[in-house]
């Protein structure tokens, strides 16, 4: 397992040359990384209320669903779009299809792949989680 502080120091020092007008975290997952990525980029912060799995990563639905309706305004901005894991993409690939309406949007993962990501590791476990 990775400390907090670890993940922390990849936070500070991944390499981001794009400028973004918002932060948007897939929430659940993605609210602590989100956080502290926008404590470095300092923009808007925002969450998008998705579920596909539960806490024990199994499969909830057949797609990714919707849990709340979008209340900011997203569209013509440039967007990083952050989520704590990533399996197959199916989420970041709905939350992008939500937002296609956005000037651009780069996604951002603590753990598999993504434009952005700190770790692609098979078996990674999550240090805010107890």
């Amino acid at each position: 397992m990775k400390s907090f502080d670890e993940v922390l120091e990849r936070v500070r020092t991944i390499e981001i040359p794009e400028t973004f007008d918002m932060v948007v975290a897939i929430a659940n997952g993605g609210i602590i990384p989100a956080a502290m990525i926008n404590q470095r980029l300092g923009c808007e912060y925002h969450l998008l209320k998705l579920n596909l799995r539960d806490a024990m990563q199994n499969k909830l639905y057949d797609k990714p669903k919707l849990l709340e309706e979008i209340d900011f305004d997203f569209k013509g901005k440039k967007i990083l779009l952050v989520d704590d894991r990533v399996k197959t993409g199916t989420t970041l690939e709905f939350a992008k299809e939500l937002l296609s309406e956005a000037a651009d949007v780069k996604t951002l993962a603590v753990n598999g792949i993504a434009d952005y990501c700190l770790y692609n590791e098979p078996c990674f476990r999550f240090p805010w989680l107890v």
